[in-house]
């Protein structure tokens, strides 16, 4: 397949040839979904394929610094401690024996819960949060957390925690954020599934950069639980994968109403994995810089536009149009310091000075 065609397994951003070599072993070379159909069945054990991924990580992760806190002692004891309770004919859950870490933004009981800022670089967090519960329910496996900018506040991942997180497709570049260390571990192939969070951007601007898919979902459809502003509709959790199919695989663990969280609603994890059928003929909105309104880069432009054309290869109907966005930057800035009021507002007074500017 051609750069940008629908379905490419790509292992190179169009023009941008990797500059760490990603998927030494067959293991992390499958998506999620293969490997978990592989775990259930009993053909790979959870050990191996945690085993794989833990020595892509000591390999690849000094230079990328996307998994923080890595725990593999602990991973792959839980992984035999899998296989040694392992039956064939029992039942098995959706993400069995797969390797995961999760965004720094939320706990994950025993591992550190920095939110990427040296005022709590030594906190370990005492319980779950709920989309912890649910992949660990689903058979998940820990290894660690991933790299944030500090209280997730911007769109690169660094912080004088951990250090920056790089992009593995050139590790010159940002790997995009918040989600920028849950992005560049799938990239490179360290990992098979991540979750992440978005306010303004920050499951999707990450994926863009890594070459791998983020998906925000409705507020609501993942609940959030513990939550310091559980009744707002402006920040969300979702997952984070390589591949649609394995996203949807992650949706479909994480998906559903919690009596702990503010807002939350019932789903029907079937509706999400398998992906049903899209309807047909498939409509796809086109506007690559908002009629003007937002500067994009010919690098970008370019990687876009084969995209568009394998659409339109494939029968898709493309329409040039761009949504009436009027005020929407203003609305999105009024409701984000809201945010920050309720959820940084009593640290900044507890510590003033002490919080990155854009905090302050």
């Amino acid at each position: 397949m051609s750069c940008g065609a629908i379905g490419a397994p790509q292992p190179w951003i169009c023009g941008y040839r990797p500059v760490v070599t990603f998927g030494e072993t067959a293991h992390n070379r499958l998506t999620a979904v293969e490997l978990a159909r592989l775990t259930r069945a009993g053909e790979l054990t959870a050990t191996e394929v945690m085993e794989a991924h833990v020595a892509e990580i000591e390999r690849l992760n000094p230079a990328v610094n996307a998994i923080v806190d890595f725990r593999p002692e602990r991973a792959i004891a839980a992984a035999r401690e899998l296989d040694r309770t392992f039956r064939k004919d029992g039942p098995h859950g959706a993400l069995h024996g797969l390797p995961v870490a999760h965004k720094d933004l939320v706990p994950a009981a025993g591992f550190r819960f920095t939110q990427g800022s040296p005022l709590y670089a030594d906190r370990v967090a005492m319980q779950d949060h709920v989309v912890v519960e649910r992949m660990a329910a689903a058979g998940a496996i820990a290894v660690g957390k991933t790299n944030v900018p500090e209280f997730g506040l911007g769109s690169h991942t660094f912080n004088d925690v951990y250090g920056v997180t790089r992009n593995p497709y050139a590790l010159d570049r940002t790997a995009g954020g918040s989600s920028g260390g849950a992005a560049a571990a799938l990239a490179a192939r360290m990992l098979p599934l991540a979750d992440g969070s978005d306010t303004g951007g920050s499951l999707r601007n990450p994926a863009s950069f890594c070459n791998v898919v983020g998906f925000r979902p409705s507020p609501g459809r993942v609940p959030s639980w513990p939550d310091g502003d559980p009744f707002s509709r402006l920040s969300v959790v979702g997952p984070m994968a390589r591949t649609v199919d394995d996203l949807a695989l992650l949706m479909s663990v994480l998906v559903g109403a919690d009596p702990r969280a503010g807002w939350s609603v019932p789903a029907d994890p079937a509706a999400y994995f398998p992906l049903p059928e899209p309807r047909r003929p498939i409509r796809v909105a086109w506007s690559p810089d908002l009629d003007g309104r937002v500067v994009v880069a010919r690098e970008v432009r370019d990687a876009l536009e084969p995209v568009v054309a394998a659409m339109a290869a494939h029968g898709w109907e493309v329409e040039p149009a761009t949504p009436d966005l009027t005020g929407a930057i203003e609305t999105f800035r009024v409701l984000r310091a809201l945010k920050m009021q309720v959820t940084l507002g009593p640290v900044l007074a507890e510590h003033p000075g002490r919080l990155k500017a854009d905090a302050q």
